[in-house]
């Protein structure tokens, strides 16, 4: 594996709920390399969401650390973009709007906004619905309008939160394929959360195994199938496979 970009180390999250501390990870490490897209998978309520949030910036954790290209993360330090399960745009914005709302954030001067946003349109195939709000957007094109958001701001590191749970089959296979070729085009980082083992196969090159809550991360297994991946060899199946018996209900 080349250099470490992200590490994550001894790091714990716990819950109150109903005046008990509910553990959530517990003790998680693990690191990522730069320009990886590794995988999290595991039972559901094991914490990979939380611990994605804790590596966006968005959650605290109770111990341990983020290190993030050589940087500690710190809480409200958001250094990765995110892409949320269930789109979060802003209803009340176009689509243009949306995906220009990072960079008007950071102060981009209107011309370069105008301009990333352009080139992002036609990117993710959304020409024809920048002045569209998200009422009358299909599931697909929400995501890649969240897609298109994240990606404005040039990030080093993209987190993907159960990306295309929300998607009908045909249209989350889809967004898969556009997602892996604009990560090869790109060369970022790419942490995603996954609830489907095939899914991880397909698409990362590492996958990080969680055990049930407590979420510990039980093993890591390496994906070293060729790309564009078939999912209909027999060494896929075998991935599947043993990956799926290695997520512990």
């Amino acid at each position: 594996m080349k250099d470490s970009f992200l590490k994550i180390i001894n790091v714990s999250k716990s819950f109150v709920v109903d005046d008990h501390n509910l553990l959530a990870v517990s003790d998680v490490s693990f690191e990522v390399a730069d320009g990886e897209f590794v995988a999290l998978v595991g039972p559901s309520g094991c914490g990979k969401s939380t611990l994605l949030r804790i590596i966006a910036g968005l959650e605290v954790q109770n111990s341990g650390e983020v290190d993030f290209d050589g940087e500690r993360v710190l809480a409200g330090d958001m250094k990765a973009a995110m892409v949320f399960q269930h789109f979060a745009l802003f209803p009340w914005m176009t689509v243009w709007e949306n995906i220009a709302f990072g960079l008007k954030m950071r102060g981009d001067a209107k011309g370069e906004t105008n301009k990333i946003v352009g080139e992002l349109v036609k990117e993710v195939g959304l020409l024809g619905f920048e002045n569209k709000h998200s009422k009358e957007l299909s599931g697909g094109m929400k995501q890649r309008v969240g897609i298109a958001r994240a990606l404005a701001v040039s990030p080093k590191l993209l987190l993907c939160d159960e990306p295309f749970s929300a998607l009908d089959a045909f249209t989350a296979e889809t967004l898969r394929a556009d997602l892996l070729s604009i990560w090869q085009k790109r060369k970022m980082t790419v942490v995603m959360v996954t609830h489907l083992v095939e899914e991880a196969v397909e698409m990362a090159d590492r996958v990080v195994v969680f055990s049930p809550r407590p979420g510990k991360v039980e093993d890591t297994v390496e994906i070293k199938l060729k790309r564009p991946r078939n999912k209909r060899t027999q060494e896929f199946y075998d991935l599947v496979d043993k990956l799926t018996a290695m997520v512990r209900v």
